[in-house]
């Protein structure tokens, strides 16, 4: 998740749409995301088990944020929030 400013949040989910519309909705007022309105879906990745996830997390954290924007910026150059592409699926929720 990013900002209008491009800071960066990486988090965990097995529930992709549900999690965007919480930080969309502000769901945890006194949160990280909150405090700093991430609000935009800019990267995203799909893998099979929860330990693989818990792992590729650790380590996408451990990498300086120029190799995190790097990664952003190879197929999503221009920041955009990909979750307009599930706008659907947010609005039957």
């Amino acid at each position: 998740m990013s900002n209008r400013s491009h800071r960066l949040y990486i988090g965990l989910t097995t529930d992709l749409v549900n999690r965007v519309r919480e930080h969309k909705e502000h769901s945890y007022p006194n949160g990280f995301t909150a405090r700093y309105n991430f609000d935009r879906l800019v990267d995203f990745e799909v893998v099979r088990s929860h330990r693989e996830a818990t792992k590729r997390e650790r380590y996408l954290k451990g990498l300086l944020r120029a190799k995190k924007v790097a990664m952003i910026q190879k197929d999503n150059p221009k920041w955009r929030d990909l979750s307009v592409q599930f706008d659907d699926l947010l609005m039957a929720r």
